[in-house]
């Protein structure tokens, strides 16, 4: 038979990174393509004793259907956790449970764009959301990065020629795949613009408790008066990925479209994991935890950089981030990236190449991005080793 696709899916092609990941399948294979949490940072023990209360003591509000918007008590605590910590959420905002943050941006495309319309992202920006933002067939303007975040006069210019954007794609805090954190002014500034041409922002933020070094930054979110910021946070990171769970704060106007795109997707997120994730939330010293795992992930990331300052001996150019789990890395000008990367594949490391996270695989790019959360320190230790001597090599 002769299959037909949908215009919205038949262009897509799989991510590079889920392609690269087959690789690691192989154990001597050492892995820095993936942005897994660090087996260190699972609390497997809590999560057990949690579930099996669950189970024991409530199962069928475990096992049965439940309401869209989320469960009700994790829907509160989340309300109550954003506006004390962070300064997110007002009167005229809501919240909803998602299926990971992954779900929340593609409701958000869902309900806001039609095909055709313009989303403009940070260049580079996460794969997952670019693949998103392409099944809706959406032209995507990419913005390229500064060292403290988007560059605010391409921005501009970007909003000035794309009069139909409907919303801007940001990851502030320790972006992906860059590392880069936004600094307050370009948040200030971004936001300005945003209210100024009258588009959305989406808000990305899967790593802000992981940050390690310097001081917090506040979320542009918080600075939402004028309710066109929606914000996706996730337990992802901080707890678990495969509990897949996830959470928008929105204007209750645009939320409530979201809702109906969600009823529409999967009807409620897995109540199960709804559940497990309130009672970690309300049983446990989030304090305690957010330090440990900021000490692993410092702990590692420190050993990656001290790595590659001995073996890069200066030719390849990276990041140094204050948080989350990435380093993004630049060869020399005029190097062939792709090449390299095949060749670090062959040597058993592997790493994302930088095209990967651009908005056209042919937009021209030197970089790649390495990840220090999810290899042993030994491979750490090891795989940077390689890749230093292929980095001799060949520049």
């Amino acid at each position: 038979m002769q299959y037909q696709f949908s215009n919205r899916i038949s262009s897509l092609q799989p991510s590079v990174i889920r392609e690269i990941l087959k690789f690691t399948a192989d154990p001597n294979v050492i892995a820095f393509a993936g942005g897994n949490p660090s087996a260190q940072a699972f609390p497997v023990t809590k999560v057990a004793d949690i579930t099996a209360d669950i189970l024991k003591n409530d199962p069928i509000t475990a096992l049965q259907y439940s309401v869209t918007e989320g469960y009700t008590p994790l829907r509160d605590k989340l309300k109550d956790l954003m506006r004390t910590r962070y300064q997110v959420g007002t009167d005229d905002d809501d919240l909803i449970i998602v299926s990971g943050a992954q779900q929340g941006v593609d409701l958000t495309t869902k309900c806001l764009c039609n095909e055709g319309d313009t989303v403009i992202c940070e260049s580079p920006t996460f794969i997952g959301s670019l693949n998103s933002f392409r099944s809706y067939n959406v032209n995507l303007v990419g913005v390229e990065m500064e060292d403290d975040g988007i560059h605010v006069g391409k921005l501009e210019q970007a909003l000035k020629e794309n009069p139909n954007t409907k919303f801007l794609y940001l990851i502030p805090n320790f972006q992906n795949p860059s590392g880069i954190t936004m600094s307050l002014e370009k948040r200030k500034a971004v936001y300005a613009l945003a209210k100024q041409y009258g588009v959305m922002i989406l808000e990305d933020n899967p790593y802000g408790d992981l940050r390690y070094s310097g001081e917090d930054i506040p979320s542009i979110k918080s600075m939402d008066t004028d309710g066109i910021v929606i914000y996706c946070g996730s337990f992802s990171k901080i707890l678990s990925p495969g509990l897949r769970v996830g959470f928008v704060v929105a204007n209750k106007q645009p939320l409530s479209k979201i809702i109906v795109a969600k009823q529409v997707a999967d009807v409620h997120t897995s109540i199960l994991s709804q559940l497990i994730s309130y009672k970690f939330l309300t049983e446990c010293d989030l304090d305690e935890h957010f330090d440990k795992l900021r000490e692993i992930y410092r702990a590692k990331c420190q050993l990656m950089l001290s790595q590659m300052d001995a073996q890069f001996e200066g030719k390849v150019t990276y990041t140094r981030p204050e948080g989350g789990l990435f380093i993004w890395c630049t060869l020399p000008a005029g190097s062939d990236m792709m090449q390299f990367c095949k060749d670090a594949v062959l040597q058993n490391v592997a790493v994302v190449p930088g095209n990967a996270f651009t908005m056209r695989e042919d937009d021209p790019t030197t970089s790649f991005r390495m990840n220090f959360s999810t290899p042993s320190d030994e491979n750490i230790i090891k795989g940077v080793e390689i890749l230093g001597k292929l980095i001799k090599e060949r520049f």
